[in-house]
């Protein structure tokens, strides 16, 4: 099966697992952070917007409370069965079952985000075209991607343990992960007090969340059948590409990159 494809049955089936986005996970407080320093929330209050990748609705949600006049959520998995239950205001919401790609070219939109997806893409740039030519000119695309600057430790523990996870029965994985999950709990404990790998992440976001949503994100940087962590200039480059100007980077937290471009 293609990576694309796998991914897509792969999302389906985590966010069918793991279908709400309570507390921390799902607040605009982790909103403003993300988008943080190049947009503010009370920006986007009545704008017209889209999320590709919408997965259970949590940044649908995010942005409903940042009083968006009307957002289009685009997901192609069978989690989108999820995202439509998990919406709420759904009449400001139009729910779109498709890829990335076949965004459609409104060409009026305000803001376009993918937010923890495009590296879960094998070739991301049909998404970005279909940003660009949805957007109203003006317009911005803000993506949040994987870092590689920051996170080589992180990598050279994780690359070689996906080949062993990929493969695994979700109930196994799902055991795994509470192994690593205390684990990583003691390995927090020890960045309050030291200068430690991925300190700023852990201290700064992983921390606020629930016990559960921990897990969650373990689970899901084990289960994912691609992954890409993208270099400085690969990240602005991508937008640039596609024709995007005044593109701008931030290296959030020292670990993944925001990245925001303006449609000519």
């Amino acid at each position: 099966m293609p990576y694309k494809d796998r991914t897509i049955k792969d999302f389906g089936k985590q966010w069918l697992r793991y279908p709400d986005n309570e507390g921390y996970y799902g607040s605009l407080e982790l909103l403003a952070d993300i988008l943080s320093p190049f947009l503010k929330i009370d920006e986007l209050k009545n704008s017209r917007v889209a999320e590709i990748g919408s997965g259970t609705g949590r940044i649908i949600n995010m942005l409903l409370q940042s009083d968006v006049k009307h957002v289009v959520a685009v997901e192609p998995s069978d989690s989108f069965e999820v995202l439509a239950r998990n919406i709420r205001n759904s009449e400001r919401v139009t729910c779109l079952k498709t890829t990335g790609d076949q965004l459609p070219p409104y060409g009026d939109l305000d803001y376009v985000f993918s937010i923890g997806v495009l590296h879960h893409i094998p070739d991301p740039k049909p998404v970005v075209g279909a940003a660009f030519r949805a957007l109203r000119p003006g317009g911005q695309f803000l993506l949040w991607l994987y870092g590689k600057e920051g996170n080589e430790p992180y990598l050279a523990l994780i690359k070689p343990l996906r080949v062993l996870t990929r493969p695994l029965p979700h109930l196994a994985l799902a055991s795994l992960v509470w192994l690593i999950y205390h684990s990583l709990n003691l390995y927090i404990r020890l960045c309050h007090r030291f200068q430690l790998p991925l300190r700023e992440y852990l201290l700064s976001i992983f921390d606020k969340m629930s016990p559960e949503k921990r897990r969650l994100i373990i689970y899901d940087q084990l289960n994912p059948a691609y992954a890409k962590y993208y270099t400085r200039q690969e990240a602005i480059k991508l937008l640039e590409d596609k024709g995007f100007v005044n593109v701008r980077i931030h290296h959030r937290h020292e670990y993944s990159w925001t990245v925001i471009g303006t449609k000519p």
